[in-house]
């Protein structure tokens, strides 16, 4: 299935991209990709440094002509976001990621493809690996943990580049110069319940599905259904004219992941009435979201009564909490047209057992205002009594649109595509924030290909806009000005 992957223009960056994607890179469980590269490196013979948290830098001199000009730093992240739909036998830890081209683009078979941020790592290989492709001095710097936490580039010390210029490349559209990002901070609460034994003498599962999910900042915009916010609404609507009793919800995975799914275990003593509310309500959301999410739904079937449920009291305080909590767009920008300033992503919710808690990713390109944000929703929560962690805070990356990097590559799109870039700051977490605390002189730019879907099975990379892409890089490699 990959043999057709490495047949696509450019040969250099895709078959390294094969290469990195028969590698299990899920956040936090790096050892293996971090090991894979390393071993490239040194292979290659060029010296290699593996950091304390596991970032890994390579080091490759300036081919011969190209000695004189400012040495440039790549980055690119290590890890990859897990998802998968979930009639899909995967297994993220053991597996390589499946691939097949579908006219112009390379897709995943029922998983996510890794294309975000693998195509930028594959892009940096093919360059430290070729010997025909002029450039700079160059310094390929791979971070781990982005994805969840940023670890790598909060835990990257000064004093370990050289380079004056970083090229990020980990955009997803090609027509794009992203040179500001949003910071972020997760925030969980959890805590106990008491359960109490079901009145009831029925019960069923209860699953949202089929939503179309996304990048938690990059589509957050779109207004796209969120299926914890979905499967509480539901919840709560059927405690106004139903008594039921929560056993269980399990909605949503990772933080920076739009939920797709929820599902839940009630009890209830009007089975009709029940499935007749259901559908009503899911007549309104496929209403709501016919647009964005089309293919939702709403099922139901009848299942195992549970030997306990959540009491009454916690049932109440649960579902007017997460009703409370926001989701999407807190404010857009007053500074730049069309820019989301602060958003919150209620990622993921788990009631079992007799705990509960429910993840956010809350973002912003203002720090006072993500500040504000995080106390609404941690007063949301302890009003419930949850136990609040605030953590893994980052900064935002505040544009510098006169640095001269972007004068040149906004003039060489122009140059080459007759057409003016979109130079701009955009709603996702970049690491370029959080690496210019410790490289404050440094210029950065972040550019890539068109990359849809991310963070989703649905993510899929564009064929021509990688081909478009990687000239463009090589075009900008050759034109880094002189020392």
């Amino acid at each position: 299935m990959n043999e057709a992957i490495r047949k696509l223009e450019p040969t250099v960056m895709w078959n390294n991209f094969a290469d990195l994607n028969a590698v299990p890179r899920p956040s936090k469980k790096e050892e293996r990709v971090i090991q894979f590269i390393k071993s490239f490196g040194k292979t290659l013979n060029l010296p290699t440094y593996v950091d304390e948290v596991g970032n890994v830098i390579i080091k490759k001199p300036a081919t011969k002509g190209m000695e004189d000009r400012v040495t440039i730093v790549l980055q690119s992240h290590l890890d990859m976001v897990h998802q998968k739909n979930a009639a899909t036998n995967f297994d993220f830890n053991t597996q390589g990621i499946e691939m097949f081209v579908e006219g112009d683009w390379v897709k995943a078979n029922g998983t996510t493809l890794g294309a975000d941020n693998g195509i930028g790592v594959a892009s940096i290989m093919a360059l430290l690996e070729s010997t025909t492709i002029p450039h700079p001095a160059l310094e390929a710097l791979f971070t781990i943990d982005e994805e969840t936490g940023m670890t790598g580039a909060l835990a990257l010390k000064g004093g370990l580049l050289d380079g004056s210029i970083m090229l990020n490349l980990d955009t997803e559209d090609d027509d794009e110069l992203t040179i500001g990002c949003a910071g972020g901070i997760d925030i969980t609460a959890t805590g106990t319940y008491t359960s109490e034994v079901a009145k009831h003498n029925m019960a069923y599962k209860i699953s949202v599905k089929g939503l179309t999910g996304g990048h938690s900042g990059m589509d957050i915009h779109r207004g796209r259904g969120n299926a914890n916010k979905i499967m509480n609404r539901l919840l709560l609507n059927l405690t106004r004219d139903l008594t039921i009793e929560i056993a269980s919800i399990d909605g949503g995975s990772l933080r920076n992941a739009i939920p797709r799914e929820s599902v839940s275990v009630i009890t209830v003593g009007d089975a009709n009435n029940l499935k007749k509310s259901i559908q009503e309500f899911e007549s309104i959301i496929q209403a709501e979201y016919k647009t964005t999410d089309p293919h939702v739904i709403i099922t139901i079937e009848e299942t195992e009564i549970p030997t306990q449920v959540v009491s009454a009291d916690f049932q109440y305080k649960l579902l007017r909490s997460i009703y409370a909590c926001p989701f999407g767009i807190y404010r857009m920008s007053s500074d730049i047209a069309g820019l989301v300033q602060t958003s919150n992503n209620v990622a993921r919710v788990i009631v079992k057992d007799g705990a509960y808690q429910i993840q956010c990713l809350t973002r912003s390109s203002v720090d006072s205002e993500k500040l504000d944000l995080q106390h609404a929703i941690t007063s949301a929560f302890e009003l419930m009594g949850a136990n609040i962690v605030v953590a893994g805070s980052y900064p935002g990356w505040t544009p510098k649109p006169s640095a001269p990097i972007v004068k040149l590559m906004s003039d060489l799109y122009k140059e080459r595509y007759h057409s003016e870039a979109k130079v701009s700051a955009c709603h996702a977490g970049l690491e370029c924030g959080i690496l210019g605390t410790n490289y404050p002189d440094m210029q950065m730019i972040s550019f890539g290909p068109n990359i849809k879907g991310a963070h989703s099975p649905d993510e899929r990379a564009q064929i021509s806009s990688v081909q478009k892409y990687w000239g463009f890089l090589l075009e900008t490699l050759v034109r880094i000005p002189k020392k």
